[in-house]
């Protein structure tokens, strides 16, 4: 009976390995590449606008993604029921990448409001609580491990290669950012 349970969930554990070690390794980046996108200054006054809302206004503000992704993953199944597998998957990962990396901003900006809510913060609190434990089962399994060793090397080489394409990149971020400041100065 336990070969066949270990059977049936290898493939579910493996593709939760998979995802657990994507959201761990994209949620710190995409967290800092929205928080450098909201350093522009059109975007910093609407995160000092999103802060400065009632606690009414920042849960609504937290679910707009969530309803606003309903119709982009809703248009994604059509090309995938149209035979165009790729760009609906296509627009799924995107969505979620886009997705993630604004409910993550969002929370950021909205969580000391959102935790004055009686039932958020205790489902907050189970909800991180139970991840901690999915996390703590999926981690100390055997295909974690072994996929975890297989893509760090991965993860590194992709770092080592950012961090020498840093420069390039951080001077075109300075030069987009300081015309968009002069754009703004002249207006």
């Amino acid at each position: 009976m336990r070969l066949l349970k270990r059977i049936i969930t290898a493939p579910f554990v493996f593709i939760a390995a998979i995802i657990i070690l994507l959201e761990d390794w994209l949620w710190d980046d995409l967290q800092r590449i929205a928080a450098a996108i909201g350093s522009l200054p059109i975007f910093r006054q609407i995160e000092q606008l999103i802060v400065r809302l009632p606690r009414a206004g920042a849960l609504a503000l937290f679910l707009v993604p969530s309803a606003v992704l309903i119709p982009v993953k809703l248009l994604a199944l059509y090309f995938i029921s149209r035979s165009h597998t790729v760009i609906g998957l296509g627009i799924i990962v995107g969505a979620k990448i886009a997705g993630t990396a604004l409910v993550a901003r969002l929370f950021t900006l909205t969580k000391p409001k959102l935790l004055t809510f009686g039932w958020f913060a205790w489902a907050y609190e189970r909800i991180v609580a139970f991840k901690a434990l999915v996390y703590a089962a999926i981690k100390s399994s055997a295909v974690y491990k072994w996929l975890h060793a297989k893509l760090v090397p991965f993860r590194d080489a992709f770092r080592l290669w950012r961090a020498e394409r840093r420069g390039w990149l951080s001077r075109r971020w300075r030069a987009v950012n300081d015309g968009y400041r002069q754009i703004i100065a002249q207006a």
